[in-house]
């Protein structure tokens, strides 16, 4: 039961929280591109209605995959200060790191739950800290998925910035096949999910070192 709980909890926290702050994140590096169309469209919110997909939701709650509503970016409004591939690569780029910045928030909290858990010996207060790392996991983990260098996924608009116009062209006409390939590794190999596992694992270390200066509070508060 408590199996499950966890396994429907966490896919209520990527649908209601990881998503929208993910999308959010799109709109809000356009608009401060110049690009005024995630605004009209109404996608500079944090409300996850703007940002959820019907077959996409239904997928991350049955099986765990799914998506959220695509951020529509209109590169020609993009103020001149920058190209119209930077200032896409700069907008995709903002999903990924918004992810990455709830898992920082989420590490931060995980080590003080954890102190706090030991002093009080409260039983919420563990399953508190329990859910909180599964939400550092859930957003490491979306973080890398979208920097997979395929469309549709953020990783793609990202590296073509700095690969060649005539590669990038290249890579457009094969992408389909391309998107294909990459999925079948994910799901029916572990050719990727080795180096995918070992870049999650790896970020997880980072934000543990980056969060170095909570562990004396904790440890203060401990003793």
């Amino acid at each position: 039961m408590i199996d499950y709980l966890f396994l429907y909890g966490s896919r209520l926290l990527i649908l209601f929280m990881c998503i929208p702050v993910h999308e959010f994140a799109h709109a809000w590096a356009a608009t401060k591109l110049g690009d005024d169309t995630p605004a009209r469209q109404g996608r500079l919110t944090l409300n996850p209605l703007a940002h959820l997909d019907l077959i996409g939701s239904i997928g991350i709650l049955l099986c765990g995959f799914g998506w959220g509503k695509p951020v529509q970016v209109d590169a020609r409004r993009f103020d001149r200060k920058h190209t119209m591939r930077g200032g896409m690569a700069l907008t995709a780029a903002a999903g990924p790191i918004s992810n990455l910045i709830m898992a920082l928030i989420g590490t931060i909290a995980y080590k003080f739950l954890l102190g706090a858990a030991f002093v009080s010996g409260s039983e919420a207060l563990v399953w508190l800290s329990k859910i909180c790392l599964i939400f550092i996991k859930i957003n490491i983990g979306l973080a890398v998925f979208n920097l997979i260098p395929v469309g549709p996924l953020d990783g793609q608009k990202i590296f073509s910035y700095f690969l060649p116009a005539h590669i990038v062209a290249k890579i457009d006409q094969y992408q389909f096949y391309l998107t294909l390939v990459v999925i079948g590794l994910l799901t029916m190999s572990d050719l990727l999910n080795g180096p995918v596992s070992m870049l999650q694992n790896g970020i997880f270390w980072l934000l543990d070192k980056a969060t170095f200066w909570v562990d004396p509070i904790v440890n203060a508060v401990i003793k």
